[in-house]
């Protein structure tokens, strides 16, 4: 008696990645056209897994180049431009053999996506280290400056010490360790696409906290970006106090 359809498709779609040219060898002769349509899944999702591998490989360009370096870091920073809340810097060395696929610039991740890299990150990364700017510091020395800090306190956060950094775009000053930037480098080095998820899921997660705190700006979902129920409720409620007062002063006005 044939297997039924359902079946296969059930199994099919339950399958890992490793289990499916085993699948494909064992149905391919299957003329019926639901299984046929099964098959044809299984290639669609083989092709793409592939193509993910080839642009993770990619992404490992900066990586192949300096080799020679034991301790290769990612940085990144998440927050400069909203109008609440820190800024702030991821910094991560991963192994050598690193093979985590789907790494990418955060800003071009589901938020599913982002949460599940990151303890798959969290969990296999030789070291991850954090570091924050609060609103008030940035308001004290500018945004540039408190990022800057972020950054130097997420190096020194991590536990194994790296002789590499790989940057998203800038330099940071008053660090001894050599310093590679990497314009748009959260989706071009794979150590700084890690750095970045790893800040920006850290960073959201604060907010949703800080959201509990401060229901009336809507931070759970705009995470202290400019968004219109954001300023408006800047304009009712005035700035609460992770406000950063410098980037606020057109929305508010006489309530600073």
């Amino acid at each position: 008696m044939a297997e039924a359809i359902g079946a296969i498709k059930a199994k099919i779609q339950a399958a890992s990645i490793e289990e499916l040219p085993a699948l494909f060898l064992q149905y391919e002769q299957d003329e019926r056209a639901g299984v046929q349509a099964a098959v044809k899944q299984i290639r669609k999702r083989i092709a793409a897994y592939e193509k993910e591998v080839a642009r993770c490989e990619e992404l490992k360009k900066y990586e192949r180049e300096y080799a020679s370096y034991a301790h290769i870091c990612g940085i990144d920073e998440v927050g400069r431009g909203p109008l609440a809340g820190p800024v702030v810097a991821g910094a991560v060395i991963l192994p050598k053999d690193c093979d985590i696929l789907y790494i990418n610039d955060s800003k071009k991740l589901s938020e599913k996506k982002r949460e599940e890299l990151y303890d798959v990150i969290m969990e296999r990364a030789v070291a991850v280290g954090l570091g924050y700017s609060t609103p008030e510091r940035i308001d004290e020395i500018n945004i540039l400056q408190a990022t800057y800090e972020a950054m130097r306190e997420a190096i020194t956060n991590l536990t194994t010490v790296p002789d590499l950094l790989l940057n998203d775009a800038v330099t940071i000053p008053q660090v001894s360790v050599r310093q590679v930037p990497i314009v748009k480098g959260d989706a071009k080095s794979i150590s700084i696409g890690a750095a970045s998820i790893v800040a920006k899921v850290t960073r959201d997660r604060l907010m949703v906290k800080y959201d509990e705190i401060y229901p009336e700006y809507g931070f759970a979902s705009n995470k202290g970006y400019g968004a219109q129920a954001h300023i408006d409720a800047l304009k009712k409620y005035g700035p609460c106090p992770i406000h950063r007062r410098t980037f606020i002063t057109h929305f508010c006005g006489e309530q600073m």
